[in-house]
């Protein structure tokens, strides 16, 4: 079988391809395919959520959204390094619901595994929208990773953190 893990660069996304690795028999998977892609009109830079840059260099040197979706890319394949079959990046322009199902069609991807909630302002609550899309559209089966629920520890620090700050 042929999949296709996708990145938006957030840390959601590594979250989603370690949680495919933890369950899936690399003696089934013939080749693993990492897209990212990139936006180069958009308003909202691709995340560098995964560089290997530090936080202080981070803010001095600017990266271009290829260059943060290829950061995202070398991170995501690091974690598959050794695992079993062979691990291809591809860094794709446009639609990023669009670019996922057209690589999936292009590809004759077997399954697709895409982040849910990684940059979107209800992360608990609601499926992302990219994910959504890819979920009703794409040639295969899509195997969605939603964030794990804050408990309700981490909930009530949260809120206290919010009310304080406001105040």
């Amino acid at each position: 079988m042929h999949v296709l893990i996708a990145t938006d660069g957030s840390k959601q996304s590594l979250v989603a391809a370690r949680y495919f690795k933890s369950f899936a028999d690399p003696q089934q998977v013939e080749r693993v395919t990492l897209v990212a892609v990139v936006r180069p009109l958009a308003a909202v830079a691709f995340a560098d959520d995964l560089s290997a840059l530090d936080k202080q260099e981070a803010k001095t040197h600017a990266t271009s959204f290829r260059e943060a979706a290829q950061n995202a890319l070398d991170v995501i394949a690091k974690e598959f390094a050794g695992w079993g079959p062979k691990v291809t990046k591809k860094i794709r322009s446009g639609s990023p619901a669009n670019e996922i199902i057209k690589a999936a069609r292009d590809l004759d991807a077997g399954l697709v595994v895409v982040a849910s909630g990684s940059r979107g302002l209800s992360e608990a609550v609601l499926v992302g929208s990219t994910a959504q899309r890819v979920q009703h559209y794409a040639p295969c089966p899509v195997l969605v990773v939603r964030p794990a629920p804050k408990s309700r520890k981490a909930r009530s620090a949260a809120t206290a953190k919010k009310t304080t700050a406001a105040t």
